[in-house]
């Protein structure tokens, strides 16, 4: 017993060590990795996946179910519903990790910046925050869309435009009680400026919660999205999300259900995989739980 303690303790160990192990503990967690790894490796290989094109339509068949021929079943276009659902993820997924992306920028250098200036500064930023917060998102964003366009690249822009403030807030809030350490301090008497403070000590000692809030940040941008494209502002045909995908079967659903069926399923399994990540990480980052 004592040798493996002397060994763990030449071995060293650090936060991110400590942390990884713990995530391989949590089964849950662990699950929904996989499954996410799993999803997006099938929508990027879409066409090696599914023999059909997502544009490929057979008018003759029409909206069809589930058979051998289409796994999932067709759409009334006669369209492979499969395949419109891998396609579809595509998107779907690139808007919550470019969204996310955005929200990201804006919310750790924004944050950053008012934790670390403070005063008057801090003031007037956060009192911003408290503005937009305010704001109905839905409306700000509908409006965005019907204003510019329904443009594939505005839509990962408007929808992190949005997401980035409760980001802010958590950066701020790490960057405030990490300032009044001894290493800041040390920081600021060699002359370095504030925002190599803030790049170079600050946001890399703030990352653990900035992780873990991304992980929980990516499934409601794809909500949103998705909730965007139900009320026929978001992707536009022939391209397909999840979300305009479920808006399509809901106008069938009394007819041919699993339209609607297959794409939610594939929406909330992602969705729920995606959130017992970011509960997984958050327990693994959380440094109160380092020794069960």
């Amino acid at each position: 017993m004592n040798a493996t303690r002397i060994e763990d303790y030449e071995q060293g160990t650090s936060l991110w060590r400590d942390a990884w192990i713990r995530l391989r503990k949590n089964r849950l967690a662990v699950i929904g990795g996989m499954t996410l790894i799993v999803v997006t490796l099938l929508c990027l290989l879409a066409p090696f996946v599914s023999p059909y094109g997502y544009e490929q339509q057979d008018l003759v068949l029409g909206a069809a179910g589930p058979s051998a021929r289409h796994w999932l079943g067709t759409d009334v276009f006669g369209r492979d519903l499969l395949t419109r659902i891998l396609y579809g993820g595509r998107i779907s997924l690139m808007v919550g990790l470019i969204a996310t992306g955005v929200a990201l920028i804006i919310g750790v250098t924004w944050g950053a910046i008012a934790g670390y200036a403070g005063g008057r500064v801090d003031a007037v930023m956060m009192r911003f925050v408290d503005i937009v917060y305010a704001l109905p998102f839905m409306i700000f964003v509908v409006l965005l869309m019907v204003v510019f366009g329904r443009n594939l690249l505005l839509l990962f822009l408007v929808i992190g435009a949005v997401e980035w403030l409760t980001m802010a807030r958590i950066v701020r809030g790490q960057v405030q009680g990490l300032k009044q350490l001894e290493f800041i301090e040390a920081a600021v008497s060699l002359g370095l400026s504030g925002w190599t403070i803030i790049r170079r000590h600050l946001i890399p000692n703030a990352i653990g919660p900035v992780i873990v809030y991304t992980t929980l940040t990516i499934p409601s941008v794809m909500l949103l999205e998705a909730f965007i494209s139900f009320l026929g502002l978001g992707i536009q045909p022939p391209q397909s999300s999840w979300g305009s995908l479920i808006a399509e079967g809901v106008e069938t659903m009394e007819e041919f259900p699993w339209l609607l069926i297959f794409p939610g399923m594939a929406l909330s399994l992602t969705l729920f995989a995606l959130n017992f990540l970011g509960d997984g990480l958050r327990d693994a980052l959380d440094v109160r739980t380092s020794r069960d």
